[in-house]
């Protein structure tokens, strides 16, 4: 059972990032500020639903969130920064698209860099414990896999409309055989190792 809040009669936002371990796309943040009480049956960690709950989930949370907002980072920032501080910089910016201020972040994870002005309470595995924090890890999640369909027809032997990215044994065949595209993290390992 997800926690609704955790302080009560406090402004809080979830946060949370998709694809930070892919080799492949832009990694996407979303921050979440659910009405009090909210409570959905299927609502839990993004990684735990099927797509089709994920996808069945978005349109609910979107209507009845306070507010809401996603955002990403380049793979281009990602290998210029590290993939830790530009998932960073997706969560700032999407804290940054809320139309409602928020008095309390919840963040998924062990570490945070400080967004000005507003406390903040990291908490690893929070998309399993928090009904905030689950419905952002499905925004994000969503609208990367969203995003990773659409390069997908781009470069179809990748197989990104399967893998999202993520190094399967598919995808890394793509990337034997075909090299790597302007969607690929240089940064990242075997990219690094494709001339």
């Amino acid at each position: 059972m997800l926690k609704a809040s955790f302080t009560t009669g406090v402004t809080e936002a979830g946060c949370d990032e998709a694809g930070r371990g892919c080799l492949a796309g832009p990694v996407f943040s979303a921050a979440v500020i659910l009405p009090p009480g909210f409570f959905h049956p299927l609502l839990n960690d993004s990684k735990k639903l099927t797509e089709a709950h994920r996808y069945e989930l978005r349109p609910i949370i979107e209507e009845q969130a306070i507010a809401w907002a996603v955002a990403q980072s380049s793979v281009n920032l990602i290998d210029s920064i590290n993939i830790l501080k530009a998932s960073f910089q997706a969560m700032h910016h999407a804290i940054d698209g809320l139309k409602v201020r928020p008095e309390l972040l919840l963040i998924d994870g062990h570490i945070f860099p400080p967004y000005f002005g507003i406390a903040h309470q990291c908490i690893v595995k929070g998309d399993g414990k928090y009904a905030s924090i689950a419905a952002a890890s499905i925004l994000a999640k969503t609208y990367r896999d969203d995003y990773m369909m659409q390069i997908h027809r781009e470069f179809p032997h990748y197989k990104w409309d399967r893998n999202k990215g993520y190094g399967t044994a598919a995808h890394v065949a793509g990337i034997k055989a075909h090299g790597i595209c302007r969607y690929h993290r240089r940064s990242f390992a075997p990219c690094s190792n494709v001339n």
